[in-house]
């Protein structure tokens, strides 16, 4: 049997982003929203909570997995969390998304493949597929 991974997972951060840009939920929702588009994930549901004064976190719950978010404007920092099932990149088209609209000056991640230890062929269908409704 070959070895397979069943996803791939980017956690980053990234810092020196305008606080103006990260401070609303408003604002962070159309950028997380157009991400999940431009990766072509699938949306299930999404909730964010905006924090007062200001500062914002927000999930995605994606048939592939999910796309999570927290926001400290105060120190220009946003941790992201992208966990994909579905195509590698997908998960990379929605990072580098996010990363070229909030400009920050330095991004620290790291890309982790997730299911190592599966050893049988794993068929990944479409989630369309899968979605229970």
């Amino acid at each position: 049997m070959m070895k397979v991974t069943v996803g791939v997972q980017i956690i980053a951060d990234l810092y020196g982003i305008d606080e103006d840009l990260i401070s609303e939920s408003g604002k962070l929702y159309d950028i997380i929203e157009a991400a999940v588009k431009v990766g072509k994930l699938t949306k299930i549901s999404s909730d964010y909570y905006q924090f007062q004064p200001r500062g914002v976190s927000g999930i995605v719950l994606l048939a592939e997995s999910h796309l999570s978010f927290h926001t400290w404007p105060e120190h220009g920092l946003v941790t992201l969390d992208i966990y994909t099932c579905g195509d590698p990149e997908n998960a990379d088209a929605a990072f580098n998304y996010i990363v070229s609209v909030l400009a920050p000056t330095s991004v620290e991640y790291k890309k982790l493949s997730r299911g190592n230890l599966i050893t049988e062929d794993v068929k990944v269908l479409k989630p369309q597929h899968v979605i229970l409704h």
